[in-house]
């Protein structure tokens, strides 16, 4: 036994770290095999997204790491936007209990959806910039915040959010896009588990064995976008954003779920 816990369990944790590391550093998702795997193990939900949150910031920071040092991050205007969206993921943590989740429940499967029709049929989708829409000065003031607020209330999907701004609204590449995600994903989770850990909710000895995992996973997935580019990124970004839909609307709770069968005469 290593603290308690059982070397098999930490090994396996481990191992799905390292996959999940990977995912998420080329197309976000990770948490889809993280979340679930952490609740098997037998951690309560509070306990299990805290720890998911320390595994996913090291990955988050492993992979910002990796693409930072091919010169992909343009750091004067990166670091305004990662500090808007980890200040906002903050405020965002603190008033989940004052958010409608059954609005989100609802709501963040369509946008999913979404984003993933939108990169599935996109014209532009290279290596190439394009011309920006707003400043980036503009985006750190409202897209970056309005992500990171939601990062820190719900979560699933942050990366994709952060992805078609960086496309859609800077003019990014896609590699460089999901360069800048990265970062902006790393500072949102950090936010966050700042105050899951004040809270005590985070399991350390799982957390950093995961974290390991991670931060190797995130160095492997990194690579692999900076060397496919958009014939990697695309189809795993649409591909990831549609199971997390899926898995959203999987819930027997769910109010689109409930609407849905309504519809069509479901019980």
């Amino acid at each position: 036994m290593i603290f308690g816990l059982d070397p098999s369990l930490l090994a396996g944790l481990f191992a799905v770290a390292v996959a999940a590391g990977c995912v998420d550093a080329i197309a976000g998702g990770g948490g889809l095999l993280t979340l679930p795997t952490l609740l098997l193990a037998g951690l309560d939900p509070v306990s299990a997204i805290a720890t998911n949150k320390l595994q996913g910031s090291a990955g988050a920071v492993s992979s910002t790491y990796a693409f930072a040092r091919r010169g992909l991050i343009h750091w004067p205007a990166a670091w305004k936007i990662a500090v808007a969206a980890g200040l906002a993921s903050i405020v965002g943590a603190l008033c989940v209990s004052l958010l409608p989740r059954p609005v989100l429940d609802a709501g963040v499967p369509i946008l999913l959806i979404g984003i993933a029709l939108y990169f599935a049929t996109a014209r532009r989708m290279s290596a190439e910039d394009a011309t920006a829409r707003i400043s980036p000065a503009l985006f750190a003031l409202t897209w970056a915040p309005m992500v990171g607020f939601y990062d820190g209330v719900f979560g699933p999907g942050a990366g994709a959010f952060y992805m078609i701004g960086f496309v859609t609204l800077l003019g990014l590449g896609v590699v460089r896009a999901t360069a800048h995600t990265k970062l902006a994903n790393a500072s949102s989770n950090l936010g966050s588990l700042a105050l899951f850990a004040f809270g005590g909710h985070v399991a350390w000895v799982i957390g950093l064995t995961m974290a390991v995992g991670a931060i190797l996973g995130a160095q492997i997935g990194a690579r692999l976008a900076i060397r496919l580019g958009a014939r990697l990124i695309r189809p795993l970004l649409v591909t990831i954003a549609c199971i997390m839909a899926l898995r959203l609307l999987s819930d027997p709770a769910n109010p689109l779920r409930h609407a849905v069968a309504g519809l069509w005469g479901a019980p």
